[in-house]
């Protein structure tokens, strides 16, 4: 039986079999369904102070990606191919078919956004809408890295280091490197409350949980470039929504609404004040840009 989930009010955690792994959803609300799919180091419950109040309007699905919170942890495969976007995706469209749901819209922070720019390409007749948080195409960072980018996003280059080295340093201080991450990255201070960090503390003290969050780092270095290489030339056919943090690396770095014109035919977009979790740091003014959005 469903249980209730501690962290999104009014949500029941399922354990769905899809692709040979466990994913955990937590599900709530009705109305037309809609998909939240998390960042990295996050887990769904980054969604707390949003879900509940999208569930008005909508059937929620807040996943944890493969890897992450409480899914499973497969090996990661040649080429660390189990933690491609290809195969997040596909873990995500079943889980929603699973749940009764062929079509429905998309929101990605972070991770999630990548896993959803790959879902709709993949499975551009199961994706409506498409929201992306303070992220700019995987190809387009790697390919205008600099100085700068590499200092400030140093996990892209330590954490696809071979096994075991990311993975050894971090368990020496799990929490240590947590706690500094979220910090680093998030602008408004006291928007990851103590009980919200302790549970991604608690997934990010599993061994498993690290290598399979390096897994995903190295797919994204490695095969999800050569996917993305593939369909250089193709464009995402739903309309895709750009939110980012303006006090953020990626709002400071780049032209965010540019580089998602090259990747899709329906972009529009803003900046929220705030850094890189947008979700916890302003869930009120994101939440009146995807209701206005989602429509």
């Amino acid at each position: 039986m469903p249980v209730s989930d501690p962290f999104l009010e009014g949500f029941a955690l399922h354990d769905i079999a899809v692709n040979g792994v466990r994913i955990r959803a937590a599900v709530g609300g009705t109305g037309q369904p809609l998909l939240l799919l998390h960042g990295h180091p996050q887990t769904h419950a980054t969604w707390h102070a949003v879900a509940p109040r999208l569930a008005e309007r909508f059937r929620v699905v807040a996943m944890d990606l493969r890897g992450y919170g409480d899914s499973e942890k497969p090996p990661g495969g040649a080429g660390h191919i189990n933690y491609s976007k290809r195969v997040m995706a596909a873990d995500a469209v079943a889980v929603m078919q699973t749940l009764g749901h062929d079509r429905f819209a998309v929101v990605g922070h972070d991770r999630g956004g990548r896993v959803a720019h790959r879902m709709a390409l993949d499975f551009p007749e199961r994706v409506s809408r498409l929201a992306v948080l303070d992220i700019a195409p995987t190809a387009t960072m790697y390919a205008r890295t600099d100085k700068d980018f590499a200092t400030r996003y140093f996990w892209w280059f330590f954490l696809i280091q071979p096994e075991p080295l990311p993975e050894r340093l971090i368990a020496a201080d799990p929490e240590f490197f947590l706690r500094t991450h979220i910090a680093g990255q998030s602008k408004t201070p006291g928007s990851t409350p103590p009980a919200l960090f302790a549970e991604y503390l608690r997934c990010y003290s599993d061994p498993a949980t690290r290598h399979a969050i390096c897994e995903d780092y190295r797919a994204a270095a490695g095969i999800d470039l050569e996917h993305d290489a593939a369909d250089a030339d193709r464009r995402m056919q739903a309309p895709l929504l750009a939110l980012w943090g303006a006090k953020g690396v990626v709002g400071q770095t780049y032209d965010v609404l540019e580089t998602w014109r090259e990747k899709a035919l329906d972009v529009s977009g803003h900046a929220l004040d705030c850094g890189h979790t947008l979700q916890e740091e302003r869930p009120e003014e994101l939440l009146t840009s995807l209701e206005a959005f989602l429509g």
